[in-house]
């Protein structure tokens, strides 16, 4: 992602989720609010930290925590090559491929009610 499309302003808006180990971030998320809906964004996991279920404990948190906010769903875009670990969380397709940020990506929701 161009360091432009990631400053998008709206950090000031989202719940950010961090996962920590002795200190060290080893990845993070964030989720938008838009009336029934939470939009997840930005998850990013350190590279010698992954395969060890950090992502998988980030998108639990984030689940967590929009169930808390009374979100009936969550949404994403998901890049195809990621797009299981979602799956594996309760996510499901929701369209075809597509291109963003020059990378091949693809809309997935969980319900939550």
């Amino acid at each position: 992602m161009s360091p432009a499309a990631d400053r998008d302003g709206r950090d000031p808006e989202a719940t950010h989720i961090v996962a920590l180990e002795h200190g060290r971030v080893l990845g993070t998320c964030r989720l938008l609010f838009r009336g029934p809906t939470a939009r997840l964004g930005r998850l990013a996991v350190e590279p010698d930290a992954r395969g060890r279920g950090v992502a998988g404990a980030i998108l639990g948190e984030a689940t967590r925590v929009a169930r808390a906010a009374r979100a009936e769903r969550i949404s994403l875009h998901a890049q195809t090559y990621a797009q299981d670990l979602y799956v594996r969380d309760g996510y499901e397709l929701a369209g075809e491929p597509f291109e963003e940020e020059g990378i091949e990506h693809v809309a997935m929701e969980k319900r939550l009610a």
